[in-house]
């Protein structure tokens, strides 16, 4: 019997090591082409300079490794309900392997596109790829989904643990190209045209000091990197800390599926054994839950698809945001006077990434001191951050804006006190602002900078405790 031709559609899993439906495919036939969209309907992908670049560079190296692996990723623009059912006929593919996704545009468009394959009697195969665990398989104790983190760490780290650690030797992958005649077909060969157009698109100016790097390769070396240089042994202390070098670097990688989650899980289970002390172990399980947190959101998307539009909490439609436009163009450019709050928005800006601590400064000031809604925010973080995902973005705009899954009901930073403990000797603030790079370090952290001193320097939008009050005050009122 011959073996049947597979169409491959990668998506959210720009790699060909430890890919579930992948893997799938190749137990059924080698005859394997693969290919991935520019999906016109959904921009998220690249709609960000930095992400765009991201996406570009990653295409780049696993259109290489599928011609070393002795076949060809197919790159297309437009939309994917005609050209996935357009390319497995063309190339005569009997099955259309793909792995699934979380977010409400994908899983409607997913289904559209099943129906097109059976019309066309081409079968498809979906898997579970970029979780730990699947949507339907962790519960509440009620059998509803989860909209508390801690009870979901909880269960989700059982059963991570009677799961164990997985087998990650490389499967050799060995696949069958296309026929001369296929390959000829315009189709198939306008690959090269389409992402060098893109490439010569992106207008990135950071992409020589992102931290995130794009790529298969890349994505494991930011993990042995952080395993071998023993940074993973201090992430307890020093994740907190915007002007150490103390993360991983990964969640581009985990964005786009350039390395699994199941391997960067993995690692943390690798080291259990080897810690020698109570901070070692704090560091390693602090990693893993922030590994949840990502997983948390993606599963609250899933589950309630309504929070891409609005709060999980109702009560925060009645709220009467100000959205003071001005005040929201000077804290996208950093210029709002406060220094950790613009140091934060400049390395935005200028890497397309951010400091997660700062993350939560920035955040907390736009909603909480300006009093500008969180969906405000979540835009401009989706516009400008190379690991923008809308689960992961969305989810943590929410947590600031105390309007999401999160059962503190209000939480405000004040971003001095914030900048005196994470920032103590303003090395974060002042490389990222070098006007203010002669004030001592107690005036920044005060927020007491004399006109004399100021460098052009911004004064500040509004003064924390007033705004606190009155945002409180609004607070009640609903």
């Amino acid at each position: 019997m011959n073996k049947p031709r597979i169409l491959f559609w990668h998506r959210k899993d720009l790699r060909i090591f430890d890919n579930q439906a992948l893997i799938k495919a190749y137990s059924l036939s080698n005859y394997i082409t693969s290919t991935y969209i520019f999906d016109k309907n959904y921009s998220h992908d690249f709609n960000a300079n930095s992400r765009a670049w991201f996406l570009a560079n990653s295409l780049q190296e696993l259109g290489n490794n599928w011609k070393k692996m002795g076949s060809r990723l197919v790159i297309k623009e437009g939309d994917p309900l005609i050209i996935i059912p357009q390319l497995a006929k063309i190339i005569d593919a009997k099955f259309v392997f793909w792995n699934k996704s979380i977010e409400p545009y994908e899983i409607n468009r997913d289904l559209e596109i099943k129906n097109n394959l059976k019309e066309n009697n081409i079968q498809f195969i979906e898997s579970w790829d970029h979780l730990l665990v699947e949507p339907s398989k962790i519960f509440s104790g009620n059998d509803k989904p989860y909209s508390v983190y801690g009870p979901f760490y909880k269960n989700l780290k059982l059963k991570m643990n009677l799961l164990g650690s997985y087998d990650q030797d490389k499967v050799i992958f060995q696949f069958k190209d296309l026929d001369n005649k296929i390959k000829e077909n315009k189709a198939i060969n306008s690959s090269d045209s389409v992402l060098n157009k893109f490439l010569k698109s992106i207008k990135f100016s950071g992409s020589n000091i992102c931290p995130c790097r794009p790529g298969e390769n890349a994505a494991e070396t930011l993990l042995e990197n952080f395993i071998n240089e023993k940074k993973i042994y201090s992430y307890s202390s020093a994740r907190d800390l915007p002007s150490h070098n103390g993360t991983s670097f990964l969640s581009a990688s985990l964005r786009f599926g350039t390395i699994s989650i199941r391997k960067v899980w993995n690692a943390t289970l690798n080291l259990n054994s080897d810690f020698e002390s109570h901070e070692n172990s704090l560091s390693i399980e602090t990693w893993q839950k922030e590994l949840v947190w990502r997983e948390f959101y993606q599963h609250c998307l899933f589950h309630f698809p309504e929070l891409e539009k609005g709060p999980y909490r109702k009560k925060w439609d009645q709220f009467p945001w100000q959205n003071n436009n001005k005040w929201f163009q000077h804290w996208s450019n950093g210029e709002t006077g406060v220094p950790i709050v613009d140091a934060a928005m400049r390395q935005l800006n200028s890497t397309g990434w951010m400091h997660n601590r700062c993350r939560m400064i920035v955040a907390s000031f736009l909603v909480k001191d300006l009093i500008c809604s969180w969906q405000m925010g979540e835009k401009k973080f989706m516009e400008t951050l190379v690991d923008g995902d809308l689960a992961a973005n969305n989810g943590g705009w929410q947590w600031s804006a105390s309007s999401g899954m999160d059962p503190k009901p209000l939480r405000i930073f004040n971003p001095y006190t914030q900048a005196k403990k994470f920032d103590p000797i303003c090395e974060y603030i002042k490389y990222w602002i070098p006007e203010l790079s002669k004030v001592s370090n107690a005036d920044l952290l005060n927020g007491e900078i004399s006109n004399s001193e100021k460098n052009n320097y911004s004064s500040p939008l509004v003064n924390h405790n007033v705004q606190q009050r009155l945002f409180k005050s609004l607070y009640a009122e609903i």
